[in-house]
């Protein structure tokens, strides 16, 4: 009797990737990768890889835990995961992370852009870019806040955020809010151009952060990412803010085979920068405008990306980059100290288990209050059980790593993270689920971003409800 050439590990649901109508799907094991196998009764069988290590996906899975409710709920459970997005109440997991877009518009057009926005009046889709008004953007955080009463993160995004007209009176808007942290995802060319616009981004400090576009040191990825050679903007960009000292995190967009192999060049370079805390690795979401991009053949997955992390960078081991308990199948991180450019990795030091119960439900950062105590915490019972230690320099002098010089602060955490988005090709329900980052529609809904450019977007393919067919 023949034996199937694969091993079934778990049932789930998807979509079809061309008419995206709600199908069964296998998650297979086989030649070591991890496949995502499903069946569309209009356009047949689909497979798509989704992991390229299956000892680190079922790790995942020991990882999840309980996750943390919004206050409230914005849509009804009608037509079933993922067709009713706002929240519903059959959603796992509040928005450790929400999107607020202020604006379509952007002084680059990028051919990668989950969001199809552009320098011109008018998009692929023959939709008007535009700013949004005031009024309609305090309106979207107000929601924000409604849902989480003290969001963990709002990222101000677009488009491109800093060429909104009233920039600063979003930030005025959004930090009278009890918003813990607050970002700007931006390409750094206003950053870059304008010191006294840099200057001004500095007393927002502390709580904000920049998200700073940084995708490879090559000027041909550069320009079949982003449309043209960006290096001198990123440079100019980086000096203003280290010498404001805003708190920056370089955003890789990766693409296999264009800048996968200038992971660590790019972590080194973060490493010698004093306003970086750390670095976000992003494969390419199949979503938006994806020019040169084939979703079954430059599909780059999170474990790809982990590997090759732990290839190109001395400074990290297998158990320094670990799945993130809110999200863990989409989100790992490691978490370390930078001194004078040595890396002390600290999330390696943690037994799994206590990384799993001191982890918030939340992508965090270094001024999460609940994340300092657990450290605290967790140091001082394990290594130190008498210490009455304030600070981080005490409680690490207990551990044989290094000769930690005094004054060290939350500034010298660096971090890690790996944030990969699902999309039509391998969309698992179990998973969305799980998400935890979300975009805030104006309309009132708070959409994950996973399903947000599949269905809700202006302009997508399902917008704004995909036809169900049962």
């Amino acid at each position: 009797m023949p034996t199937r050439p694969y091993l079934f590990y778990a049932l789930t649901n998807s979509v079809c990737s061309k008419c995206l109508a709600k199908t069964e799907a296998k998650i297979i094991f086989r030649d070591g990768n991890v496949y995502l196998m499903k069946h569309c009764s209009f356009h047949g069988r689909e497979e798509v890889l989704i992991a390229d290590d299956i000892e680190y996906y079922k790790q995942c899975q020991e990882f999840i835990k309980p996750g943390d409710m919004p206050r409230r709920f914005n849509t009804a459970i009608e037509r079933g995961c993922p067709y009713d997005c706002g929240l519903c109440p059959d959603h796992e997991q509040h928005s450790c992370l929400t999107l607020v877009e202020i604006t379509d518009r952007c002084n680059l057009s990028c051919p990668i852009c989950y969001a199809d926005s552009g320098t011109e009046e008018f998009s692929s889709k023959d939709l008007q870019r535009r700013h949004r008004s005031l009024e309609q953007i305090e309106h979207m955080i107000e929601n924000v806040v409604a849902n989480e009463g003290e969001p963990d993160i709002v990222q101000i995004s677009g488009g491109e955020p800093t060429i909104h007209p009233e920039f600063f009176q979003i930030l005025d808007f959004a930090k009278s809010k009890p918003i813990k942290h607050l970002m700007i995802n931006t390409n750094g060319m206003r950053i870059a151009i304008d010191r006294e616009f840099c200057d001004r981004l500095s007393q927002y400090m502390p709580g904000i952060e920049v998200y700073l576009q940084f995708d490879s040191f090559e000027a041909a990825a550069l320009k079949e990412l982003r449309g043209a050679d960006v290096r001198a903007i990123r440079e100019q960009a980086i000096a203003h803010l280290n010498e404001f000292n805003i708190s920056t995190t370089l955003v890789v967009t990766l693409k296999k085979g264009l800048n996968d192999g200038e992971i660590g060049k790019i972590i080194d370079y973060a490493l010698q920068q004093k306003c970086v805390r750390g670095v976000t690795f992003q494969p390419i979401q199949a979503a938006g405008r994806l020019e040169g991009f084939d979703p079954t053949r430059d599909r780059y997955t999170l474990t790809e990306v982990r590997r090759a992390i732990l290839q190109q960078s001395p400074h990290f081991q297998p158990k320094d980059l670990l799945p993130v308990p809110c999200h863990p199948d989409c989100l790992a991180m490691a978490y370390a100290l930078k001194i004078n450019g040595q890396v002390i990795p600290l999330t390696g030091l943690l037994d799994p288990t206590a990384f799993i119960n001191v982890m918030p439900n939340s992508v965090v950062y270094e001024q999460n209050e609940e994340l300092k105590q657990n450290i605290f915490k967790l140091f001082s019972t394990n290594h130190s059980p008498s210490s009455s230690a304030t600070t981080l320099k005490q409680l690490l002098c207990c551990l044989p790593l290094v000769n930690v010089p005094t004054g060290l602060t939350y500034e010298n955490i660096f971090r890690i993270m790996i944030v990969q988005f699902m999309d039509a090709f391998n969309l698992d329900v179990r998973s969305v689920k799980r998400s935890c980052i979300h975009i805030a529609d104006p309309d009132g809904r708070i959409i994950p971003f996973d399903t947000y450019n599949m269905f809700y977007r202006e302009g997508s393919q399902g917008y704004p409800l995909v036809a169900y067919r049962s």
